[in-house]
């Protein structure tokens, strides 16, 4: 690492392409997750110390494609998706030994892209397939859990899922104007969709769906609506392009406005403030960079 440079670049130790890296909550680990069908687990320190290999968790019989760190206040959990068509749920018990807690195999073919539900709807896990549909996974409180299913968010598969927040745009911390459960999803039919959830039942919530994109929408990413006057989605297509789509409020059409160009496969919203990033993508050698945020310039603003 280049001292005062911001950026460190750590060989991650898998022997295929890397997917997907992830943060805890804290910044404290990260996690990855690899063709190789296993999955990282490192300790960050902030320092100009490279991060600390800690952990491989291995259960995928194929390449797992996304990562995904549950709020902490449900302790030390992991969620991961695989083209083996599975969900799994890793917890940590004692320091650093984790175990598969639950496997779910609810669908038919590839799972593309997890996402945890805001804490505030307790521990929710939302998946979408190549296989058109999107699960929802709820935790009870006698350890089992619910399973509800979107059928044929998008008939030709679903690439990216990414929950609404809990709050309602414009609110300030600690308001509560009643939590209503919206996801955004992206899919191989080059369209962006809400849908809401109603009695427990999910349903459409955007009509038409979203369509500015010529290719598949590769990511989804809901951006928090802390002091935000409207709802802000970004997408991120194959067709090289990014859409930021606005909703000025609840039933308003929602509106889509091009950002980025380039080969993008996801994008990603902040806590505070939203943000784009572009992936960049290498089979010769498997290494991750972490960039430190307050080294970073705005280098583009939408």
């Amino acid at each position: 690492m280049t001292a005062g440079s911001g950026v460190q670049t750590v060989e991650s130790g898998h022997q295929d392409v890397v997917h997907d890296v992830q943060m805890d909550y804290y910044g404290k680990r990260l996690a990855s997750c690899s063709s190789d069908r296993s999955i990282k687990l490192f300790a960050v320190t902030g320092s100009s110390d490279p991060p600390t290999a800690l952990v491989t968790l291995e259960g995928h019989d194929g390449p797992v494609w996304e990562v995904a760190w549950a709020h902490p206040k449900f302790g030390s959990i992991i969620a991961s998706c695989s083209y083996d068509r599975k969900v799994i749920i890793w917890k940590e018990g004692a320091e650093n030994e984790w175990s598969q807690v639950q496997v779910f195999q609810e669908h038919e073919a590839s799972v593309n892209s997890i996402s945890w539900a805001p804490h505030e709807f307790g521990l929710v896990l939302a998946a979408g397939s190549s296989d058109g549909t999107i699960s929802v996974f709820t935790h009870k409180a006698d350890g089992t859990w619910d399973k509800t299913k979107i059928e044929q968010a998008h008939p030709v598969g679903v690439t990216s899922v990414s929950w609404a927040p809990s709050s309602a745009p414009g609110s300030l911390v600690g308001e509560n104007t009643g939590l209503v459960q919206k996801l955004a999803s992206g899919g191989c039919d080059n369209t962006v969709k809400v849908f809401k959830c109603h009695d427990g039942h999910w349903r459409l919530d955007c009509f038409p769906p979203l369509s500015k994109h010529k290719d598949w929408v590769r990511d989804v990413a809901w951006a928090p609506n802390l002091g935000l006057p409207k709802s802000t989605i970004a997408s991120a297509s194959q067709d090289g392009t990014v859409v930021i789509w606005t909703q000025g409020k609840e039933g308003d059409q929602w509106e889509g406005l091009h950002g980025l160009t380039g080969l993008l496969s996801s994008v990603s919203a902040a806590r505070l403030t939203a943000s784009l990033l572009q992936s960049v993508q290498s089979t010769a050698f498997r290494p991750i960079v972490v960039y430190s945020l307050s080294q970073c310039n705005v280098i583009s603003g939408v």
